[in-house]
């Protein structure tokens, strides 16, 4: 069952994925008010939900024509049905101002109070709190109630298992508990019953696995987030107060995003594609021409929106793992297309040169240890190699020695990408690469390499001093937990293992 489930988050996007999620909590909501479950009606649930939807996406589509930025048209049914599951169902004619304001102000957020066109709040937490000063009308957010909680937190593990961000969750729950636990402490609160009512009648849940991970007001690094996660976590709570005045949840995400604005790359590159070349049968190189100032650390990725005609279950966005170094003027990605690839890539591989593509969002801690004396161990599966392209590129650029071996497999010997820098990285910085060829039919009499997949033999036999070694994965979900599992069957610390799973490789 975990497999099916695997199986299909790796061929959906995150955003596809959370759309679908609350479709089916409006779905799911819908019947519960059609017996009288929820105290609303379903038809003013269908009817805000339906209004809402419609003011986002003309007001979007008014706002990128007037600002020239490609859009992403799943980031805004995701906005409207977020606002339709935390303002409550009315009918449109007697809420007519809170729910229009809501939806323009949430779209307006991402174009105006933005920089360098990159939205610093969450717009739906934005609009929300700029109607509730204005308006003096606020979300209510009542699909923090008992009936929906188990249908919230079973779809929000998935939207959590698909993008990575349990750390940044289990802080923004650390923080609170340990807030409550504070105040039980100093203050006399009744700790039980104000849990209970945290779980059971509030948006915690909701709030954590949608709102607060939303990955263009999300920190880049894992310890940047579980920063943020506790600052919006202990905000949360809601005896927390300054004076008179009580956070609320949108109040304490939107204090949360300046902090991340001040911590986060703020750049959103306009890229022209300026040469695409093929390096194995079904993997090519893209380069890409940037005019805006721009550094990174090899190892980082960047999300790439390419918008284009009727994209599947996938969308037009992807991230990928920037394969240059930065030392290198152009932008390159490394991209595995597959027979049943997705829209996205059919649509990157068309791209004529001298088109362009958006990138953003910096993020990524698959980066290099400080410590230049540090044993490496690099295992990369496929098209898994192009972070290592980066590192080993700017190691020779700089002339930064470093005892490193690179474990590189694929099914076949034409598969092998990156050939030049791996043999000009050995040459230079001391590099020693096993080759490894999993497609034991496909192997060339005389191949020196190893044949067979990646096992306990072959990294100890390669790696005599593996044990003290740092583990750097990257490739496929089925490659980075084979070889997770071999390290921890070796007896290799957790703490040495680093991994960068590449999620939707279709």
């Amino acid at each position: 069952m975990i497999r099916i489930v695997d199986n299909y988050l790796n061929k959906t996007t995150m955003y596809r994925l959370v759309l679908y999620y609350l479709i089916c909590l409006v779905s799911i909501a819908l019947v519960f008010s059609f017996f009288h479950i929820l105290p609303f009606s379903p038809i003013n649930l269908l009817l805000s939900t339906t209004f809402l939807i419609a003011v986002t996406w003309a007001t979007n589509t008014l706002f990128a024509k007037v600002f020239e930025v490609g859009t992403n048209v799943e980031s805004v049914y995701i906005t409207a049905l977020i606002l339709a599951l935390i303002i409550t169902p009315v009918s449109p004619a007697t809420n007519f101002a809170l729910l229009l304001w809501a939806a323009v102000l949430s779209m307006a957020s991402k174009y105006i109070v933005a920089i360098n066109k990159k939205h610093i709040f969450n717009p739906a937490a934005f609009a929300v709190v700029v109607t509730a000063f204005t308006l003096g009308q606020s979300a209510s957010w009542w699909i923090g109630t008992k009936v929906m909680l188990p249908f919230v937190v079973l779809g929000g593990l998935l939207v959590i298992r698909k993008i990575k961000r349990l750390d940044l969750v289990w802080s923004f729950f650390l923080a609170i508990l340990l807030t409550l636990l504070g105040l039980g402490i100093f203050s006399g609160l009744d700790l039980i019953n104000t849990t209970k009512q945290l779980i059971l009648l509030s948006p915690l849940f909701f709030f954590a696995f949608v709102m607060l991970v939303e990955p263009l007001t999300t920190p880049p690094t894992k310890k940047l987030q579980m920063i943020y996660g506790f600052l919006v976590g202990f905000l949360f709570v809601p005896q927390i107060h300054v004076g008179s005045f009580y956070f609320t949840p949108e109040i304490a995400l939107l204090i949360g995003n300046v902090y991340v604005f001040f911590v986060s790359p703020k750049v959103r590159l306009h890229l022209k594609l300026t040469e695409k070349f093929q390096l194995a049968s079904d993997v090519y190189d893209f380069r890409f021409q940037h005019s805006q100032k721009f550094s990174f650390t090899s190892g980082q990725y960047l999300e790439w929106t390419l918008p284009h005609n009727k994209p599947d279950n996938r969308g037009n966005r992807r991230y990928l793992t920037i394969a240059s170094s930065p030392t290198e003027e152009d932008i390159m990605v490394g991209v595995k297309f597959y027979e049943n690839s997705s829209s996205f890539k059919k649509k990157l591989l068309s791209l004529p040169v001298g088109e362009e593509i958006f990138a953003g969002q910096l993020s990524g801690d698959f980066v290099l240890p400080k410590n230049p004396s540090e044993k490496l161990i690099f295992m990369a599966g496929g098209i898994g190699i192009t972070p290592f392209r980066s590192m080993l590129k700017s190691l020779i650029d700089i002339n930064q020695q470093r005892e490193i071996t690179l474990i590189y497999s694929n099914k076949s010997e034409n598969e092998i990408v990156y050939k030049d820098v791996i043999k000009d990285a050995e040459n230079k910085i001391g590099l020693k690469t096993v080759f490894v060829l999993t497609d034991k039919k496909a192997i060339r009499k005389g191949w020196e390499g190893w044949s067979g997949r990646v096992n306990k033999e072959l990294i100890k036999s390669s790696v005599p001093d593996y044990k003290n070694s740092k583990f750097y994965i990257s490739g496929p979900k089925s490659f980075v937990d084979g070889s997770k599992l071999i390290l921890k069957n070796l007896g290799v610390s957790r703490k040495r293992i680093i991994t960068d799973y590449f999620p939707g490789f279709v």
